[in-house]
């Protein structure tokens, strides 16, 4: 048999990326795998709520042990980041956890009061999908603020594989933020959602259409998903669009609703076949 071509299959592939701008050389030979951030993931969740036993967890180690190997694992992490960027940036990550984890407790309390299944705030914290996607999305978001590259879109990613909620990392979020059930919600990158809201699987708060410039291309930065205000109800199947589309407090909005324009304070939407 004769010696295979290798350098061929190799040159062929090189030129496959030709119709593809990959020019970050420095950030793709400094990103951490995908299985390093998902570890930094887990470890997070570990430290905000042991009981939740995220992948990885050791009961043996003391919360101090915690804390201090997580900032190891930020630091390595951040290899993005110029080296004397990595502690202070490392360090305003987990100052930013004390105000995520009051966020989530919020977020576990509204869930257990909405769903009379629940039998406790702390059933939800290990159990629920809901709560983990929202978990997962408050501390990669804090990433997100943050400027890190790859690394919160990997977070939610992941979060979505094992839940089927699809939340990007930059939606803004209020306390209190109830799922239930989940499969199949979507929040857009620009989303903007109040306190004390409360949606059902198969929601879509996405964009109603994307502006391009002289090229055709995308233009990206500009707000393209909803803003949902406080004290909402989102009903299951219902879809949200647009970046000028406005919800009010107090709003109620029915299952399989398809909505492209904004609601006053305290309206009543549903569905109508006709």
């Amino acid at each position: 048999m004769e010696t295979p071509n290798l350098e061929a299959i190799l040159a062929e592939l090189v030129l496959a990326e030709d119709s593809i701008d990959l020019h970050e050389p420095k950030i793709l030979a400094n990103m951490p795998s995908r299985q390093q951030t998902i570890d930094l993931l887990g470890e997070a969740i570990n430290l905000l709520f042991p009981y939740m036993i995220a992948e990885g967890y050791d009961v043996q180690i003391s919360p101090h042990k915690r804390i201090e190997k997580l900032f190891y694992m930020l630091t390595d992490c951040l290899s993005v980041l110029k080296s004397e960027e990595k502690e202070k940036t490392a360090l305003n990550i987990l100052s930013s956890l004390p105000r995520v984890k009051r966020a989530l407790i919020s977020d576990a309390i509204a869930i257990y009061e909405g769903d009379p299944a629940a039998t406790s705030p702390l059933e939800v914290m290990t159990c629920y999908p809901g709560f983990y996607a929202i978990a997962v999305q408050r501390i990669a978001h804090v990433f997100y603020l943050k400027g890190i590259p790859y690394l919160p879109r990997i977070m939610t990613e992941h979060a979505h594989s094992k839940t089927g909620i699809d939340i990007h990392p930059g939606a803004g979020i209020g306390d209190s933020f109830c799922i239930d059930h989940g499969t199949g919600v979507v929040i857009g990158e620009t989303a903007e959602i109040g306190n004390n809201v409360k949606i059902y699987q198969g929601v879509t708060i996405g964009a109603r259409s994307f502006e391009r410039d002289g090229e055709g291309r995308l233009i990206k930065g500009k707000k393209r998903h909803p803003t949902i205000g406080n004290d909402c109800i989102i009903y299951a199947g219902a879809t949200i669009l647009g970046g000028d589309t406005v919800i009010g407090d107090g709003c109620i909005i029915g299952g399989n609703v398809w909505l492209t324009h904004s609601l006053p304070t305290g309206s009543r939407v549903y569905y109508d076949k006709k």
